[in-house]
């Protein structure tokens, strides 16, 4: 990523919260700002298994491009950000909807920071997952890891 796209993606991710303290937290803080979700975007979390599979499946050719996706390494999970969503209707196993009125822990685009890291860091674009898509490969691998778990024991 191009120093401009990390300078958009910090601005787009901090135009969420108070800019000032945001950037503060990025560079002088714990390397943490929580943001709150529900006014540029949403984030379905998910768990690590499923989601990382997910994200696999969202690179295929002819999907269009994941969005900004983040992943807990100690919750074990990966946050993947969608457009806001009043009615909030993801439903599932293990399924967590940050929307309006909750608030997210994110690192800055441009590194990790402790437990938390970009694996699709945002670009400054606006872009997010296409729910549609994001919806279809979570059900997809969902299927996979059904199948896989008495091959694997779990």
């Amino acid at each position: 990523m191009t120093k401009t796209m990390w300078t958009q993606g910090v601005e787009w991710l901090a135009a969420a919260a108070d800019p000032r303290s945001c950037t503060g937290e990025w560079d002088h803080g714990e390397g943490i700002a929580l943001l709150e979700a529900g006014r540029f975007w949403d984030v379905l979390s998910v768990p690590d298994r499923l989601g990382l599979l997910t994200l696999d499946l969202l690179w295929r050719p002819g999907v269009r491009g994941p969005g900004p996706t983040l992943v807990d390494t100690a919750a074990g999970r990966v946050g993947f950000f969608v457009p806001p969503d009043p009615s909030g209707g993801w439903v599932g196993a293990g399924l967590r909807y940050a929307a309006k009125g909750a608030w997210v822990a994110v690192p800055p685009p441009y590194r990790a920071a402790r437990f938390l890291e970009w694996l699709v860091p945002p670009d400054g674009t606006g872009t997010l997952h296409a729910p549609d898509a994001l919806e279809e490969a979570l059900r997809e691998a969902n299927g996979t890891l059904a199948v896989l778990a008495p091959l694997c024991g779990r």
